[in-house]
């Protein structure tokens, strides 16, 4: 048999392994976008702190579900003169600064509530944007924009993940915008 023959057999064993470099299967895509999540501190704000008997713990029954849709927040203590300018609620998803009011998204796959009807391209352009589904309002802060800075693979194995996770119906109160009393 010539040297050549088997060129074509060659060409498409290439061009499969290829695929798979360019596209991991799911379960390490899976891993990849939980190692991620955990590194990127998602948690630290996403998942409601609750008091324990060490204090501060996560609420881990609503692991990423964002601010509690019931808890009412009151209104913002005045902060002193000088250079405070961030308050936090006690369970870290509730933050008011110069900005307003800003409350943790859900990102658990609920359909009604959370990330469940989104795709993968609405989770990389709200990142990479800093808009909420890459076109609507503004993400506030305490949201980095350096997870805008990451690359699409590691963004989709993040949403990836995300989608692995219990869905928690929670719906998180829409920001509030600054008043006199925030400052």
């Amino acid at each position: 048999m010539k040297p050549l023959a088997y060129l074509p057999v060659l060409g498409v064993a290439l061009t499969a392994l290829a695929a798979i470099a360019a596209d991991p299967p799911p379960g390490d895509r899976i891993e990849r976008g939980r190692y991620l999540v955990t590194t990127s501190g998602c948690a630290d704000c996403h998942t409601p702190l609750k008091m324990g008997p060490t204090g501060p713990t996560p609420d881990t029954a609503r692991s990423f579900a964002g601010h509690p849709e019931g808890l009412v927040m009151p209104p913002v203590p005045a902060l002193p003169t000088g250079p405070w300018q961030v308050v936090s609620s006690a369970t870290n998803t509730a933050w008011a600064g110069p900005w307003g009011i800003s409350f943790t998204a859900n990102l658990t796959p609920d359909p009604d509530t959370g990330l469940g009807r989104w795709n993968a391209q609405d989770f990389v352009q709200t990142l990479r944007t800093g808009r909420h589904i890459g076109r609507g309002r503004t993400l506030l802060p305490p949201m980095p924009t350096a997870y805008g800075q990451m690359n699409d693979d590691d963004l989709i194995a993040m949403f990836t993940y995300l989608r692995t996770l219990a869905p928690v119906r929670n719906r998180v109160p829409a920001p509030v915008p600054p008043t006199a009393t925030v400052r």
